[in-house]
């Protein structure tokens, strides 16, 4: 992984064009096409299920998707609101209203384009996978029992946002379930399970809003008994027009009070859209420039809440059925998103007919594709502190929120991944005879003797804050006689961190002081660089600062028999 070098901005929309030929415009168009009716439903429910109208789902899928395909570094990326954000959003509107959503949103955008700019697009892959998977499950299941009420009918208001009081009330009024909803709802969930053991190419979300929408309607029209809320009941006559661009209003104050929910949004938006490019790239064989995909996510992020978006990102799910039905360039997300434009446009009323109760199914189906519980099955035979960062960041997106989640859990999966480090480096200490090529492959075997009175330490690792104070209880422990000479042997050593240099500088100033000489053995260049800087050379010397341990064992040896032949003196 290189975070140096040249940085290539430059959107994977020019490379495409540059050999573009009708046959892969024909091929896109039609993968834009059906991805395009595909993420319809997705956005409508989306939309809702965050807390906004239907019509800010569609206008952030329109937006959103065509500025993730025309500036993103994925091929075959389509970005839109995903579900994974739900319970964000929601929360956000709850404490903050849709203008904190707006600016929040705004304010991801521009960390997710600055972790482009410092070419964070390959860290960030490097989250811990029990933490995706973590807080992956705790979304489905929060996004799942958002819909209870919805499916069953219930017709409850002011439902708790917790999830432990929320399920409370759901038992406490079951008794109030409304058949016909709840089987509109079973029907649709029926035919989006169904479908695709029919043909997998045929969107069952689709058409199971078409198929159960038309017969509500057909139902409700003649017949006096059958009756289901719908988005037209819930919402109202909504606009068929893109909204017009609207300003924002910024302070220090609003960015303090907002900055831990953009960076929520962004590390999610980042992790979702680079998890789904990696997925992409896997199956087409072409390669995401992540750095420039986190600034086109980014750039789609900033502008969609001048027209009161939401949050996009890379949707795995929609750039999977763009794959599967040849898309292979951006075009084919442009198209998916002119796609939507003219549904919006023109098709934008009929929209008032879908019940409620379809969406739900809808959105049921799409959490538990979510929740991975078969990933979650397979991680049970992981090593304990695998298991515990996944179920402590599960229960925490759970009961709490995903802010605090993705915190703890990174901050529990940095702390265990020091753990291990520090019980995988070992500090050996040597007198008397050592093998030069120990722990290594080669078959020589060269001894050198150590003198009387010199010590070897070899710290097999890194040496930064975590290997620093067991390196010095160590050092102070082993050798009943006080040496002469301590060598610190660094072969292994790839780089020093502030507080172990702050140590060893600690060490070697209260060596002195009880007459010990320090001699650095196997200094790499970036480590004998970082020790310059620190002002080590001048401490003990350059001359005691050596490349290779047999320089470091003459130098001992020489400095510990003139220290014997003093003493016979």
């Amino acid at each position: 992984m290189s975070i140096t070098g040249a940085l290539n901005l430059r959107p994977k929309l020019w490379s495409a064009l540059r050999n573009y030929s009708t046959e892969r415009l024909r091929e896109d168009i039609i993968a834009g096409i059906v991805v395009g009716i595909v993420a319809l439903p997705l956005a409508i429910a989306f939309g809702i299920a965050s807390g906004v109208s239907p019509t800010i789902g569609m206008v952030t899928a329109i937006i959103g998707g065509f500025m993730v395909s025309f500036f993103g570094g994925c091929s075959v990326q389509i970005g839109g609101p995903t579900g994974a954000f739900i319970i964000i959003v929601y929360n956000i509107i709850a404490q903050f209203g849709l203008t904190g959503l707006a600016i929040a949103t705004a304010m991801a955008g521009v960390i997710l384009v600055a972790m482009g700019l410092f070419r964070l697009g390959t860290v960030i892959k490097f989250i811990p996978y029990p933490i995706v998977v973590g807080f992956t499950a705790g979304i489905a299941l929060t996004i799942f029992s958002t819909q209870v009420n919805d499916f069953l009918g219930l017709n409850l208001s002011d439902i708790p946002g917790q999830f432990i009081p929320k399920w409370g009330v759901y038992f406490c009024n079951l008794g109030k379930t409304d058949l016909i909803t709840l089987a509109v709802g079973l029907v649709s969930l029926g035919i989006i399970i169904g479908v695709p053991r029919i043909s997998k190419k045929l969107p069952g979300a689709l058409i199971a809003i078409i198929v159960v929408t038309v017969a509500s309607w057909l139902l409700s029209t003649f017949t006096g008994w059958f009756s289901v809320e719908t988005i037209g009941d819930r919402f109202g006559d909504m606009p068929t027009d893109i909204p017009t661009p609207h300003s924002l209003t910024i302070d220090m104050a609003t960015i303090n009070m907002l900055l831990p929910s953009a960076f929520t949004i962004a590390v999610l938006g980042a992790i979702e859209s680079l998890l789904s490019a990696t997925v992409a790239d896997g199956i087409t064989g072409s390669r995401t420039n992540s750095n420039t995909e986190l600034i086109g996510q980014g750039i789609a992020n900033i502008t969609v809440p001048f027209f009161g978006g939401i949050p996009v990102t890379g949707a795995i799910a929609r750039t999977m059925t763009n794959i599967t039905n040849g898309g292979r360039t951006p075009v084919a997300g442009i198209v998916h998103a002119l796609v939507l434009l003219l549904i919006f446009l023109f098709l934008m009323p009929l929209i008032n007919y879908i019940p409620m109760a379809t969406l739900a199914a809808v959105l049921i189906i799409t959490a538990y594709n979510m929740s991975g519980w078969r990933t979650i099955r397979a991680l049970l035979h992981s090593p304990k502190s695998d298991i515990s960062v996944m179920a402590v960041t599960f229960l925490l997106t759970v009961i709490f929120d995903l802010t605090i989640a993705i915190e703890i859990g990174l901050l529990l999966a940095i702390v265990l991944f020091l753990r291990r480090v520090m019980e995988n480096t070992e500090i050996k200490a040597y007198s008397g005879q050592l093998d030069v090529n120990e722990g290594t492959d080669s078959p020589n075997h060269e001894v050198l003797n150590v003198a009387r009175g010199v010590s070897v330490y070899e710290i097999d690792g890194p040496f930064f804050f975590g290997i620093a104070t067991k390196f010095d209880e160590l050092m102070r422990s082993t050798h009943a006689e006080r040496p002469v000479v301590r060598i610190i042997r660094m072969r292994k050593v790839a780089f020093v961190d502030a507080t172990a240099m702050h140590n060893l500088e600690i060490l070697i100033k209260a060596s002195q002081e009880e007459g010990i000489s320090v001699v650095l053995s196997g200094v790499r260049d970036n480590v004998r660089e970082s020790l310059e800087h620190a002002g080590i050379d001048q401490l003990i010397g350059t001359e005691n600062i050596c490349d290779h341990i047999t320089k470091a064992v003459v130098k001992a040896n020489d400095i510990a028999n003139r220290h014997h032949g003093a003493e016979k003196v």
